[in-house]
């Protein structure tokens, strides 16, 4: 067989039908769990208003909410080693269980205090997890099909995250003691899909090596590291959408309608389409899809800046989308591709802790410069992806996607 018809073959084995088709039973069961844990997920939402309602000031609900962010951060990195010390079974388990005794705690407790400490503990709980997913995501699947089974994820990931906000607002019709009781119980049917579905037992050798490398090993890839920093950028122009668009249209003159269908258009775009691009971008060498990504993340932000009315908004919020269904994918999946077998966990937790921490300071930092700058912030943001687009290129290895190989048991 020629080195051609067997590339051919394997694009074609990569695609969305032919990855689900191929996903094994783990992962099957971890993209279930994961869609239930989201359509539940209502804490971080509602958080403020919970606290308000309960007769916390503003300042104190947005102190909430920002310790919740820090212990999102902590559980990722936790989740890296927990990911290659216990496998993602337990990992799991141990992340679902906390959380589902911890979030209705909050219920229940009236010190301003007390409320912190357990809210710091969800948001380390409910992310301990997450490296163990991807992980688990990548060593059950084939090396040439892992951007397709991240960009299933990510779907997975999206349509919980559109629905959940939906199904909150029901629940609180109600009261906020349904809403994060459900809550708690969406993360104990994932523990037992986890428990039950999970694979048993890992490879001791893999194991008593990511004991042993830490993560000084993955800080001693200096590539990677640099990668990281790729990661946080990417992440810190891209939430700009929720920190200082909203802002920029009402400064225009437009109606918050506006600002709402702009999110509807992204939330389209990344649904109806993710998939069908991802089978021509995981072809390519992670580094050009990449760069493709944050050049149109670059001009989609810089384009806000003209004072061009809807039709600036419109097509700049065209660009961005574009830009998330063209480098996301890769983005995400670069970790399981870049990280040795043994250190799967710890390469995830680094690049997910980088992804929380640009969520948490990207709104922040955007929203002061808007302040300090008006609508010229939009072109540094566009600066600063292109920054993205050097130090990604720089760092990404010319990892093989489409290189087949077979997935572990």
């Amino acid at each position: 067989m020629t080195a051609a018809v067997a590339t051919a073959e394997e694009h074609a084995e990569a695609g969305v039908l032919a990855t689900l088709r191929a996903t094994s039973a783990p992962v099957r069961a971890l993209l279930v769990g994961v869609l239930v844990n989201r359509l539940g997920t209502f804490f971080q939402a509602y958080l403020v208003l919970f606290l308000t309602t309960r007769g916390f000031s503003s300042a104190q609900a947005g102190w909430a909410l920002g310790v919740y962010g820090a212990g999102t951060i902590g559980g990722l990195i936790v989740g890296g080693a927990l990911a290659d010390r216990l496998g993602p079974r337990r990992t799991t388990l141990v992340s679902m269980a906390g959380s589902a005794v911890l979030l209705p705690t909050v219920l229940y407790l009236h010190q301003y205090a007390a409320i912190l400490v357990v809210v710091a503990l969800v948001g380390l709980t409910t992310q301990l997890f997450r490296p163990a997913a991807s992980a688990m995501l990548a060593s059950h699947t084939a090396r040439h099909r892992r951007v397709m089974i991240f960009a299933v994820y990510r779907l997975v990931q999206n349509i919980g995250a559109t629905t959940a906000p939906l199904v909150g607002a029901l629940l609180v019709a109600v009261s906020y003691t349904l809403l994060y009781w459900v809550e708690a119980g969406s993360t104990a049917v994932f523990a037992l899909v986890a428990v039950f579905l999970f694979p048993r037992k890992r490879d001791g050798a893999k194991a008593e090596a990511s004991v042993r490398g830490g993560y000084g090993a993955m800080l001693a890839d200096r590539r990677y590291v640099l990668f990281l920093g790729a990661m946080f950028l990417n992440i810190f122009v891209y939430v700009q959408y929720i920190a200082v668009l909203p802002l920029a249209m009402r400064a225009e003159g437009l109606a918050t309608g506006w600002y709402a269908a702009m999110l509807a258009l992204n939330g389209l775009m990344v649904v109806a389409f993710e998939l069908l691009v991802t089978k021509v971008t995981q072809r390519r060498a992670p580094r050009y899809v990449a760069a493709a990504g944050f050049l149109l993340l670059g001009l989609g932000q810089a384009l806000y800046g003209f004072g061009w009315g809807v039709v600036a908004f419109v097509a700049g919020t065209v660009l961005w989308s574009l830009a998330e269904l063209v480098g996301g994918p890769t983005m995400f999946a670069y970790p399981a591709l870049a990280a040795p077998e043994e250190l799967l966990g710890r390469y995830q937790g680094a690049a997910q802790a980088m992804f929380g921490l640009g969520t948490v300071l990207g709104p922040i930092c955007g929203v002061a410069l808007w302040l300090a700058l008006g609508p010229p912030v939009w072109w540094l943001f566009g600066a600063a992806s292109l920054l993205g687009l050097v130090v990604a290129w720089t760092s990404m290895r010319n990892t093989q996607p489409a290189a087949k190989e077979s997935a572990n048991a």
